[in-house]
């Protein structure tokens, strides 16, 4: 595996015949992140990988400066899965001026659910794929589910700007107890993360009720909340929206997900499934 710091190295790897695919990261990479990396090799003839943690996602107070940063493991386990090439910049190699241009998405998408909760999250992730877009120039890019107000907003950035860019999905990867693999999981402690599944198993219920006929979807997000408030849990919201884009849906509608963002302690989890 080639290891880049600079655009120019990158430019200079890439395949100009045969697909090539690109999955960013922050690094910290677990099973999920290696799952996307073998979905990707399915999709493409080079695979570039990123580890770049993006200053402009995070707002003041936030983990930017604690992110976890595993780099030597992170190398050692993208070569393994058969990565050919990974772009690991400093940020003065990204962001060698401020970046004044920046992407904005409408509110109406990054406004709400995590966006409400992480006022500029969206436009800081938006920017840098762009970037990386530009830098790498990939057939084919893939982002996790567990994520999925993130990919709607890249995939309808990706249609809106008439990028010539795949965007595939890849699916959430669960610990065997259903809990959603995520870098943030290394913040629980032992007695978080035994009560850390809590958040799948009530997501569960709502999808379940809904199968079932539920359409009281007012009813159903409150007794997840109040049900995840039960044990602990500090419930930024339970919310049922269509998946498509993520807007409320009326009581007749189909093509629905529950998504969902709860605090154990310190830690903020995020999860998701589709109805």
């Amino acid at each position: 595996m080639r290891i880049h710091e600079t655009i120019a190295s990158l430019r200079a790897a890439r395949r100009r015949d045969g697909r090539v695919a690109l999955v960013p990261t922050m690094g910290n990479l677990h099973d999920g992140h290696i799952a996307l990396m073998t979905q990707a090799r399915d999709n493409a003839d080079q695979v570039i990988a990123t580890i770049f943690v993006n200053r402009l996602q995070f707002r003041p107070g936030e983990d930017f400066e604690k992110y976890p940063r595993t780099f030597v493991a992170d190398c050692e386990r993208l070569a393994a899965a058969g990565v050919d090439d990974l772009f690991a910049p400093q940020e003065a190699e990204m962001y060698p001026q401020p970046q004044t241009y920046q992407v904005e998405p409408p509110p109406e998408q990054a406004g709400i659910l995590d966006g409400e909760f992480r006022p500029g999250h969206f436009r800081g992730v938006a920017t840098v794929v762009m970037k990386l877009f530009q830098i790498a120039q990939p057939d084919v890019a893939l982002f996790g589910k567990k994520d999925y107000q993130q990919l709607m907003v890249i995939r309808n950035m990706v249609r809106e700007f008439n990028l010539p860019i795949d965007i595939i999905g890849g699916e959430t990867v669960r610990a065997a107890d259903g809990l959603a693999l995520s870098s943030r999981n290394g913040y629980l402690s032992a007695a978080e993360r035994a009560e850390a599944p809590h958040l799948f198993r009530v997501l569960t219920k709502v999808v379940e009720a809904v199968r079932a006929g539920g359409r009281n979807l007012t009813l159903l997000e409150q007794g997840a909340i109040s049900e995840l408030q039960a044990s602990g849990w500090i419930t930024d919201y339970v919310a049922l929206r269509k998946k498509l884009d993520l807007q409320l849906p009326s009581a007749h509608d189909s093509g629905l997900v529950v998504l969902a963002a709860a605090r154990l302690g310190s830690t903020r989890l995020i999860d998701n499934l589709e109805v």
